[in-house]
């Protein structure tokens, strides 16, 4: 067994410690709002205030519209005094109460659902519930610019977006800020943004590179990585054109244009301009897998193997990867493994279920020395990066298959060494690549039933049959020991 009774105790230990710390947490952080009156006029109306509270570090503010007496207001209560003649132009009880208690139920459910920080964005959103027209005719004379970068700061605070999204929506609205600089467009609205600038905008996505020299000040103070020195691909220009395209369709939506752009490029050049083409994924097989798993490396190169063996384990993304701590540890049936929530796609789900991957031996053991902290992730990009490091480590192990990569400029294949285009994204792939073999195997061999649908169901088996599986499928002997309990 490659683990022992005192670290199953330790971790039962830590989880049970990391449970009461949670439960601690929530008891004691859980927003609350106040209404009260500030006035030295007893019998002139003053505005009803509010203050919402989360923990003690969080304190917003919103005057409303409400107006109340102060000789007639019971602060303790929130309400009107008893046995206090109101007079008639005052709003009754029943109107007060419900006014007050409809007005801390829509600050509570803005500040939750737009992770609002500050009392300016909590008034403006309280403004825009109760005053809708005044805003859709602000929408309307926005220019293509203002009211995109409108759309990506609304989606990014709903919740719509995550913090990857909205990075890309942010590079999406430089590039588009850049196009409107160049065609004298910076003021169109966009409903003037027709189906001919749709097109106009993929060719400048398409060739910006040849336009750098001449527009050189656009480019002052990027990131020289940033700059576009090649045309783009297909791929990456479609992309981008399918983000605009979700812009318009809110716009469309919301009736603040007619009819979206996109729906006019007519459906055999619409086809052509959003089609995306990906290469077969390339993967280890297992025998490399095994190789480079008991490949001696040189110490410069020990902690990215180590690094890259355990996100082979894991399958999970880069950014995932990057994120685990012990906090993602845990130990069922004697087994550990590791739990998380998916960043790229929790938006997206309609359940927030985690997925639980068993740690096989050489994924323990580099957890064991490392603690989830790898220096080399700290970057994953740019020369001595850990991509970089990764193409370094399947050359040292002579992992040097030949693949096929299409090039989008020349329309034809290009047939590269594996380890020359290894990156991170490779272990995502080689996990699922041997996983789905291994289930395949299996089938073949008469261990599933007949049109059995557990060759498809890997993530609905416990912690135990996944780790057997697993360990078929990277070739740890272990895991027949394991089965056999």
């Amino acid at each position: 067994m490659f683990y022992n009774i005192s670290y199953c105790c330790a971790m039962l230990h830590f989880r049970c410690a990391k449970t009461l710390s949670l439960h601690n947490l929530f008891s004691s952080i859980m927003a609350t709002v106040k209404a009260f009156i500030r006035s030295n006029k007893k019998n002139t109306p003053a505005n009803v205030r509010f203050r919402l509270s989360d923990g003690r570090n969080v304190q917003l503010f919103h005057t409303s519209e409400i107006l109340v007496q102060p000789s007639l207001w019971d602060a303790k209560r929130e309400q009107y005094k008893f046995k206090v003649v109101i007079p008639a132009h005052c709003r009754t009880r029943e109107e007060l109460y419900k006014a007050i208690t409809d007005r801390k139920n829509l600050l509570l459910h803005l500040y939750t659902a737009r992770k609002i920080d500050n009392s300016e964005s909590l008034n403006r959103y309280v403004d825009e519930h109760i005053n809708p027209e005044k805003y859709a005719s602000c929408h309307k004379s926005a220019n293509l610019h203002q009211r995109f970068r409108e759309y990506i700061d609304r989606s990014y605070k709903d919740g719509i977006f995550g913090e990857g999204r909205r990075r890309h929506y942010e590079v999406l609205l430089r590039e588009l800020n850049r196009f409107l600089i160049i065609h004298d467009l910076c003021g169109i609205k966009p409903v003037d943004f027709t189906n001919e600038k749709v097109v106009l905008f993929r060719d400048f996505l398409l060739n910006e590179y040849a336009l750098v020299d001449k527009y050189r000040g656009l480019y002052a103070g990027m990131n020289g990585t940033n700059i576009p020195t090649a045309p783009r691909g297909q791929n990456t220009v479609a992309t981008k054109l399918k983000k605009l395209q979700a812009f318009f369709n809110e716009l469309e939506s919301g009736d603040e244009l007619p009819i979206s752009p996109f729906r006019k490029l007519g459906k055999q050049r619409k086809a052509v301009m959003m089609k995306e083409q990906y290469d077969e994924p390339v993967c280890l097989t297992k025998s490399e897998f095994i190789r480079l798993r008991n490949a001696d490396v040189p110490e410069t190169l020990r902690e990215t193997k180590d690094a890259f063996l355990l996100q082979c384990n894991l399958g999970c993304r880069i950014g995932d990867f990057q994120a685990l701590s012990f906090d993602n540890l845990s130990i069922e049936d004697g087994i550990p493994y590791i739990h998380y929530l998916p960043r790229k796609t929790i938006k997206e789900n309609d359940t927030r279920v985690e997925i639980k991957t068993p740690l096989l031996p050489f994924g323990l053991r580099a957890i064991e020395e490392y603690g989830f902290t790898f220096p080399v992730l700290r970057y994953v990009s740019g020369e001595r990066g850990y991509n970089d490091k990764i193409k370094a480590l399947l050359a040292h192990c002579k992992i040097d298959r030949i693949v096929a990569v299409f090039n989008e400029a020349e329309g034809k294949n290009e047939y590269k060494p594996l380890c020359e285009i290894a990156s991170s994204k490779l272990a995502r792939k080689t996990h699922v690549d041997l996983m789905n073999k291994v289930q395949i195997d299996k089938y073949a061999a008469g261990l599933h039933a007949k049109n059995s649908s557990a060759v498809n169901r890997y993530t609905h088996m416990g912690v135990k049959e996944r780790f057997i599986l697993m360990c078929a499928a990277f070739g740890c002997e272990e895991y027949k020991d394991i089965s056999k309990k």
